[in-house]
Order: structure tokens, then sequence, then C-alpha cells
């Protein structure tokens, strides 16, 4: 039995077909987690969901920014935007299907005491902070009010964390700092805009792992998200988004050695 990691798929389903090949995975006893954004930007969104679902034995995932957009213009919350291309699945009768699965998946992940998440941790968080917001947020998506909770949360705003937030303030930071967040000041504000490398990053930010954090610095923590991460070697943090969906390499992680698998996506 091995536990596999994998980048953001996006909709590529035979590069994440030949990489499971690769690795030689068993569909009796191999577990395969992804790090989010499974849909949108690639050609097969329907296929890749239809194989998650009919592998959920054997696979889990959290959510990404790109799942999160699919549920909310399901929901009629966001219009559909020129670059998505996940029609396939919102003209297909298994949308239902689909979303219903999406709302039960979680913005992080426990695995033997290491951290899943898509795009980063507020470096003012612990593990408790990540794991509290992330169960909140689920428990609301899980809720007969789903629809007006991603109504609600579906904003640039509030970009810091303050105590004295609401819940759905802290909702908002907490989907936005796991889902989307590159770059941070060491209090948590997030910068949405630059999605360059970590070492061009704008004045009076650092990508969210360069910041100092007593309370996550040894844990593992295996994130995605950013496609454009080069010459990353920062201990104890696992980058798996090596843009398959821009045709460059999909790439998963065995979990209890930490090799490293990928193949090409072009």
């Amino acid at each position: 039995m091995a536990d596999y990691i994998v980048g953001d798929v996006q909709g590529c389903i035979s590069p994440l077909k030949k990489l499971l090949t690769e690795i030689n995975f068993s569909y009796d006893s191999d577990r395969l987690f992804f790090l989010g954004d499974v849909v949108n930007r690639g050609e097969n969104n329907l296929e890749t969901m239809k194989f998650i679902l009919s592998h959920q034995d054997n696979f889990d995932m959290v959510l990404g920014n790109h799942d999160i957009h699919l549920i909310a213009c399901h929901y009629d919350s966001k219009k559909i935007k020129k670059s998505d291309n996940f029609e396939d699945i919102l003209d297909s009768n298994l949308r239902e299907k689909v979303v219903e699965y999406l709302l039960s998946r979680s913005l992080a992940l426990h695995l033997d005491g290491s951290i899943l998440i898509h795009a980063g941790v507020p470096p003012i968080w612990s593990k408790e902070d990540v794991f509290y917001y992330s169960d909140f947020i689920k428990s609301n998506m899980q809720s007969s009010d789903s629809e007006k909770f991603i109504d609600s949360i579906y904003s640039n705003k509030p970009n810091k964390f303050y105590g004295s937030l609401t819940m759905i303030e802290k909702s908002t930071y907490a989907i936005n700092a796991l889902t989307r967040m590159r770059f941070c000041t060491e209090l948590g504000e997030i910068e949405y805009e630059t999605k360059g490398n970590f070492d061009h990053n704008p004045s009076g930010y650092k990508a969210w792992f360069l910041h100092k954090n007593e309370e996550l610095g040894n844990v593992d923590i295996f994130f995605g998200h950013w496609s454009t991460l080069k010459n990353f070697n920062e201990p104890k943090r696992y980058h798996l988004d090596t843009g398959c969906v821009w045709g460059n390499k999909l790439t998963a992680i065995r979990f209890e050695d930490k090799q490293i698998f990928s193949v090409d996506c072009n």
C-alpha cells in the first residue's frame, strides 16, 4: 500500500492516467490525493470527474480555486469566463453529481501529520486554524444554504485576518488563503495579482512559505496552484503544480519516501 499526492490536473485526463501507469498505481491498495484544481483550462473536465467519481475508494482531494469557481458557476453566483471550459460538466447529466461531490470535499486534509492544501497557509495560522476553518467551510458548503454561502464568500476582501471579523469574513479570507494565495505579508495580508516566481515578489510581500511560522515549521505541507514556481527547495514544503495544463508536466510524490514522478503533458 502506498499514498501518492498529485498536483493540478485541470482536466488533463490523459496525462493523469499516464502518470498512474508510470507509478504502477494499485487500485486495490494504493491511495491518490489531488491537491485541487482537478478541472478547468484542460480539454477533458467531464472525463476527469467521471474518473475521480469512479474511484472514490482510492481517491480524495482538496478544493482548489477552479473547483470552487465551478461550484459558483453552477449556482450562477459567478458567470463563466472566456478562459473557463468546464461547460462539458455544466451541460452534462452528471452536473449535479459532480457538484455534490465537490461540495463534500475539504480545503485541507490531514495525512499522517502532514497538511495537504491547494495554495498556501497564512504565516499567522497554526495547524488547528487550518482545519478549524476548513471544517467550518465544509459544513456550510454541505448545508441547505450552500448556494447562499458560496455567494457570500466569493470576494477578494477581506485580504487580512483579524479576530474581530465575522465568520463569513473569516471564511472568505480562509478560502482565498488556502486556494489562491502566493504572496502575503508576515501578518498574512494576501496579494492577489503577482503570479511569477517567488523571487519576483511585490514590495512588502514574500512567498507565503518564506515567512517564519513557529507553529508549522516542522510540519510537512504539500501544495499546488503555483505553476510558475521554479527552483523551489524549501524544507518541509512540497510543491507539485508543474504546469500540466500549459504543456509542461504532471507531477506526483509518493508520500512514504518522497520520491517524485512526472510525465510530459504536451
